[in-house]
């Protein structure tokens, strides 16, 4: 599974269309993703977000479009990037965008149980 964070309210216009991520292809030529192990690293970028957001979980295995690990900024750490669109079926669930009172992501439940 890996994760992809998107604002909810844009979750609420594509969570029923066949595939999304057309935009995200156009500006940076492919989505951004993030293993769950990862994503404590990436969830700081996010910080500060006045837009409530989720964390959409794909089963990569069920997605159409191409996956790749890579490290763009050679930090010693590959992450996915499907290069193509999000096929709504291999979205396994939409969790909430977890934060504490300093406003510093908290690993949902759902997915405590993956080590980082």
């Amino acid at each position: 599974m890996i994760l992809h964070c998107m604002k909810k309210s844009l979750w609420e216009e594509r969570k029923n269309e066949a595939a999304w991520g057309g935009e995200e292809i156009k500006s940076d030529g492919f989505i951004h993703c993030s293993t769950v192990e990862y994503f404590w690293r990436v969830a700081p970028n996010f910080k500060g977000c006045a837009d409530e957001l989720v964390l959409v979980c794909i089963d990569e295995s069920k997605l159409k479009s191409e996956v790749r690990y890579e490290d763009g900024d050679n930090c010693g750490r590959a992450y996915p990037h499907i290069y193509g669109l999000v096929n709504n079926d291999a979205v396994l669930s939409v969790l909430p965008f977890l934060t504490d009172s300093n406003g510093d992501y908290v690993k949902n439940p759902e997915i405590a149980n993956v080590e980082d």
